[in-house]
């Protein structure tokens, strides 16, 4: 198979910027060396961001050999971290009433924390790590108590615990306090669980409770539920391939197979919150032939999870999340009826998913199920089916 036009068109660029880049850094080194030794010398701001690297020189970058690759994946196939879906208990000590007025999404600073873990011969592993805020709307007070958070490791501190591999995780925090949030969180972690029985090009999440201590005080705050997702870099070593960051992607410049498996788990879920023009809630992955792979994440604006605070964009033509809408590409009967089949297949599976999932109360396992059996009644009708995913994709041009 060809590669995109338009894959073409961004290797292209990002081996100008790449040459680009090289001058200047050239020319940056320069620099360093006419400046006088006291300024050479001067301590540096930790909360301050390391200079972005440019996106596209990551596309310039040449490719690992194919032993190299698959090395790679293997070894994240088998981080232990993501070894078992077992619920995960663990410690995390901060100074979390800082950290949960950290409401900037612009804000890249970090704080000191530790993460303890019982293992199971019952020793306590103690893990220095730092903490960041992230995200936007679960960032803001009005919607949530604890931020969603990153959680940075060093390597080399890691080795032979239970996050040996890992450098930076997302963790998925239950957000406020009271059952019903964390039975949103229970849903989103069984949405990432039900993506996973469809493709194996997903992220893998990590259930866990997470116990919060506030240093200093040493008060315990709380156990709350929170999920670990996947590095964005091992889905992609998973895939023999690297996680890129480009914007102004069109459907047609990605997997079609992908696209259209993706498009119709966000429709199951009733999801409408991403876009793969701006790259909202969709990592990229390119493989050595140039190929594109939307994966997608964030799915608690979906109808399955149903937050309180979850809305639809205003420019939709629905007006809850609860209420499906569409947002693949123009395709064929045959080929939507093509990428149905796995979904029918599967569709026991999904439908069961909730009764695995430890701490999903009896009102949540019959409410997504209820939802999950609208998305099946539709796709048996094969009128339903044109009208749903074929007449309004192909009524308007529109790129996502």
């Amino acid at each position: 198979m060809k590669p995109p036009v338009s894959a073409l068109v961004h290797l292209l660029v990002g081996l100008l910027v790449a040459i680009l880049g090289a001058a200047e850094s050239v020319r940056g080194v320069s620099a360093t060396r006419l400046e006088p030794a006291s300024a050479q010398g001067a301590p540096q701001n930790d909360t301050q961001p390391a200079p972005k690297k440019d996106p596209l020189l990551k596309l310039a970058q040449p490719w690992p050999s194919a032993d190299e690759m698959r090395r790679a994946k293997a070894d994240a196939e088998t981080r232990p971290l993501f070894a078992t879906t077992d619920p995960l208990s663990f410690t995390l000590s901060g100074d979390f009433k800082t950290i949960n007025e950290d409401h900037d999404p612009n804000s890249t600073k970090r704080y000191p924390a530790e993460l303890r873990v019982t293992r199971e011969d019952g020793e306590v592993e103690v893990i220095p790590v730092n903490l960041r805020a992230r995200g936007h709307v679960r960032r803001m007070a009005a919607a949530c108590e604890f931020v969603p958070l990153r959680v940075e490791f060093k390597k080399a501190l890691t080795k032979g615990t239970l996050f040996e591999g890992q450098s930076a995780l997302k963790l998925v925090v239950q957000c406020k306090t009271g059952g019903i949030y964390g039975q949103y969180l229970l849903r989103e972690y069984t949405a990432y669980r039900t993506l996973n029985l469809l493709t194996p090009r997903s992220l893998r999440a990590r259930f866990s409770k997470v116990t919060y201590v506030n240093s200093g005080t040493e008060r315990v705050m709380g156990t709350r539920y929170g999920m670990f997702l996947e590095d964005d870099d091992d889905v992609a070593r998973r895939m023999e391939g690297r996680a890129v960051q480009l914007q102004r992607v069109l459907f047609k410049d990605v997997d079609a197979d992908t696209l259209e498996t993706m498009t119709i788990f966000e429709y199951l879920i009733g999801n409408t919150d991403f876009s793969l023009f701006s790259r909202h809630n969709v990592i990229l992955v390119q493989t050595p032939d140039l190929l594109l792979y939307p994966i997608p994440y964030d799915f608690d604006y979906s109808g399955y999870v149903n937050p309180p605070y979850a809305s639809p964009a205003r420019t939709l033509s629905i007006k809850t999340v609860d209420e499906r809408l569409f947002r693949g590409p123009c395709r064929s009967v045959e080929q939507v009826d093509s990428a149905l089949t796995n979904f029918k297949a599967k569709r026991d599976a999904v439908l069961g998913l909730p009764d695995l999932v430890p701490d999903v109360d009896k009102q949540t396992r019959q409410e997504v199920k209820t939802f999950l059996d609208g998305f099946y009644s539709a796709i048996k009708n094969p009128k339903d089916v044109r009208r749903l995913f074929v007449d309004g994709a192909c009524s308007k041009v529109r790129e996502e």
